[in-house]
């Protein structure tokens, strides 16, 4: 009804929208646009026909589609870190020993001592300690390189003849017959492997230390930047687990420095007791071996065993069995209560951890295995089993 005052009542108006609704239906099959889309197409006149419905992202298609790319692009990931594996080794490597010698930078730039000089003091040490090592180790092997050299044939015709305990030895174990040629010759691919070894360690090394001296510099901005990644509420607590992660590496570099420093001093006094060559020598070595958890004691002792030959054979075998007791005692009494107090972690876990790391990655595997697993129980203790109480 129509007010001739008042014009068409609401009512009515509704009524008539109602009606044209209903006697105008869109197609179900059409998209309706927004106005303002609609007036944009008629304006242009190059609109060719109306939009159809989206694609449904649930369709078999899609979904399978979407799942296979989804593989693919792990599958490219997981190998771009295959190939790269070597290098994450190097860095993780570097980034573990700069955080293992950051507490000793933070016991220098607490008394006032810039980070950079802190940095230069550290390096400046290990680099007199390699000279020292190596200052003490060239003399004595390049003369024993020239009297194996110089003697080499004396040595053979002994063997050959049955000679010595040597001779004897090698005539029980049917060894003479590989000494009868009229030259020792090495092959050519055997020298180009070692060259090449050589060389890949070499380069590693290089790599390891200029990452180790970058990380000690930059450690403080790189730790900054992997909370500044954390959102805001967890960003304290994840700081506080940091700092106590930094705390334990340390520890453990700490333990094992102190392990090696004891089996160094070991080594010296066993050799100067019975009159072994090079005695300060091989307990440098020993000590700088032994470094490596579980498998390092065990190289030094046969290197030591070896030298102890030159006193005789029962000096040497006194050696081996003093180096198979001392990692005994180092492996599954000292080393794990030391680690105990400064990583943190009970004995059987060190021992387990170790192996795990060694049959993983070998050497470097069973260096870092230990303050990895001391992190993963850290992580154990302060986050899961708090969050499993809670519920």
């Amino acid at each position: 009804m129509t007010d001739p005052q008042t014009g068409p009542s609401p009512s009515s108006a509704h009524l008539g929208a109602d009606d044209a609704t209903s006697e105008h239906p869109h197609p179900p099959d059409v998209l309706i646009l927004p106005p303002a889309i609609e007036r944009e197409l008629s304006a242009t006149g190059d609109s060719l026909g109306p939009l159809g419905r989206p694609f449904d992202r649930r369709s078999p298609f899609f979904v399978g589609l979407t799942g296979a790319l989804g593989v693919g692009v792990a599958y490219v990931l997981m190998r771009g870190v295959a190939d790269v594996a070597t290098v994450l080794v190097l860095i993780g490597l570097s980034l573990f020993i700069a955080v293992g010698l950051n507490p000793l930078i933070a016991f220098m730039t607490e008394r006032g001592t810039s980070r950079g000089v802190a940095v230069g003091v550290v390096i400046l040490a290990f680099v007199l300690l390699a000279t020292g090592f190596l200052l003490a180790a060239v003399p004595p092997i390049s003369h024993e390189i020239h009297v194996l050299v110089r003697d080499y044939p004396r040595y053979r015709a002994e063997l050959l003849a049955g000679k010595g305990w040597a001779g004897r030895l090698a005539l029980k174990l049917h060894l003479t017959k590989y000494l009868k040629g009229s030259s020792l010759k090495v092959p050519t691919s055997g020298v180009l492997g070692a060259g090449k070894a050589i060389l890949s360690v070499g380069l590693a090394t290089i790599s390891v230390a200029v990452l180790t001296i970058y990380f000690l510099i930059a450690l403080p901005s790189v730790e900054k930047l992997f909370l500044g990644l954390v959102p805001r509420s967890r960003r304290e607590r994840v700081a506080l687990l940091t700092d106590e992660v930094f705390e334990r590496v340390g520890g453990f570099m700490l333990g094992n420095l102190l392990t090696s420093i004891v089996s160094g001093v070991g080594t010296y006094v066993w050799l100067r007791i019975f009159g072994i060559p090079y005695a300060l020598l091989l307990a440098l070595f020993v000590a700088l071996l032994d470094l490596i958890p579980m498998v390092g004691s065990t190289i030094a002792g046969i290197v030591v065993s070896l030298v102890a030959l030159t006193k005789g054979l029962p000096i040497a075998i006194a050696t081996a069995a003093f180096y198979i007791t001392y990692r005994f005692l180092e492996d599954y009494l000292l080393n794990p209560r030391i680690m105990k107090h400064t990583v943190k972690i009970s004995p059987g876990l060190t021992i387990i951890a170790t192996l795990i790391g060694g049959a993983l990655l070998g050497i470097i595997g069973a260096l870092v295995a230990i303050p990895v697993a001391a992190t993963i129980y850290l992580l154990i203790q302060e986050v899961a089993v708090p969050r499993q109480n809670a519920r």
